[in-house]
């Protein structure tokens, strides 16, 4: 049996389907290549050890290996390379000063572009806990990292609080979307801490497929943002603003009702006029307002009762209950979930990240970034087989079982 790997105790996989080459199959040495391409660093002087794609999977092996000096890392992954023709087993891992002006060369941006290119839903239609009736659960959500004190961090990202108090270290802001069923992350913003949530999720918000179900707490609800999501043609299930109007133009049969969520921009008669095209059951303007149906209910453990307020675009509810969707919404709870994984696991709880530079430091996000849609993936795969849901496999014990095994199995493309 495999410890640590199902918290159950039920063995899903064998050591060997954990390893590091598991994790590398899911960030495919073809998307590394194409990202460098798109930005144009191959044509920089590399020698012939620390080429981009072997600066591209150490950096990844910083953050598997976040408790290590950069050199006993080093010692770590390079005996693997020599087996797939990526490093001579002649020579001397290298130094940290040698990663870090390879990690320069190969800038802030690879990591990132490889993250857009292999990052993509891994749930499949035997997943449990990934699916309502068709529709694949997503959700989004943002957290903060901490970035080390530097001058250019500091002005690069910023810092949580005021001038009076302060966070003890610069802040990055990151809002992923987040699969709920494998809790990998399959599109992310990265930015200054300055930047709302709601403005870096806009970029992201025009990209969503259209068999999703796209889960968002109140804090991402603008008319603009809720706009955008809704013309992709994907399901929404978002959290109402507690002070969002939202009128009665039609009570259904299970008792939630039909209301408009009418652009701000409007106002007296324009708004008043774009209620009564709603209301007659004509389809309004999508600039100047969208139909929703809206499902409250109470939640009387939390502090003498709190009030939920559901819109989606979900309007009939032959196509989800009232139950199904609330129930579902919670489901948004697991990209919180997926924040923690790489924050207190992956990375470690109050670890400060190692890059001293802006352009290192988002390079070093977005590899957190990718080792994460790396292992939940793996996680996801291992529950699928097994048919159960990824929520039982421990991620501790997963993230052991690849630590253990990447000095032996691992297997870096040549």
């Amino acid at each position: 049996m495999v410890q640590g790997w199902v918290d159950s105790g039920r063995p899903v996989a064998r050591p060997d389907q954990a390893s590091l080459e598991a994790l590398v199959a899911a960030v495919p040495r073809f998307a590394v290549d194409e990202a460098v391409e798109v930005c144009g660093v191959a044509e920089q002087h590399w020698g012939k050890k620390l080429l981009p794609h072997v600066t591209a999977y150490l950096t990844m092996a910083l953050c598997l290996y976040s408790d290590d000096e950069v050199e006993e890392v080093a010692q770590k992954v390079t005996g693997s390379l020599s087996q797939f023709g990526a490093w001579d087993a002649a020579w001397e891992p290298p130094t940290s000063s040698e990663i870090m002006q390879a990690r320069k060369r190969l800038g802030r941006d690879v990591l990132r572009e490889t993250f857009y290119r292999a990052a993509e839903p891994v749930a499949t239609r035997e997943t449990r806990g990934a699916w309502l009736r068709g529709s694949r659960l997503m959700a989004i959500d943002g957290f903060g990292l901490d970035v080390p004190g530097s001058a250019e961090n500091a002005a690069e990202f910023g810092y949580a609080g005021n001038g009076r108090s302060r966070s003890a270290f610069p802040k990055a802001r990151v809002v992923a979307v987040v699969e709920c069923g494998s809790h990998a992350f399959i599109d992310a913003e990265v930015g200054p801490w300055n930047r709302s949530e709601k403005a870096m999720a806009a970029a992201l918000l025009t990209s969503i497929s259209t068999d999703w179900l796209l889960l968002a707490d109140r804090g991402f609800y603008s008319f603009a943002a809720f706009s955008a999501a809704n013309q992709t043609g994907a399901g929404l299930c978002w959290r109402a603003p507690t002070q969002l109007s939202l009128p009665i133009l039609k009570v259904l049969p299970d008792g939630t009702y039909l209301s408009a969520l009418v652009n701000p921009r409007l106002r007296g008669r324009q708004r008043e006029e774009m209620l009564q095209v709603a209301k007659s059951g004509a389809k309004p303007d999508p600039a100047g307002a969208h139909v929703v149906r809206v499902i409250e209910y109470d939640v009387p453990d939390r502090d003498g009762g709190e009030l939920v307020r559901l819109i989606t675009n979900v309007r009939d509810p032959e196509d989800a209950t009232a139950v199904e969707l609330a129930a579902t919404y919670h489901r948004r709870r697991e990209a919180e979930a997926a924040n923690g994984r790489l924050k207190t696991v992956l990375r470690g709880p109050g670890k400060v990240l190692r890059s001293k530079s802006p352009d290192l430091a988002h390079q070093e996000i977005w590899a957190y970034l990718l080792v994460q849609y790396a292992i939940n993936s793996l996680i996801c795969q291992a529950a699928t087989g097994a048919d159960i849901d990824p929520d039982r496999i421990s991620l501790p014990g997963t993230l052991n079982i690849v630590r253990r095994t990447a000095t032996g199995a691992a297997a870096f493309p040549s």
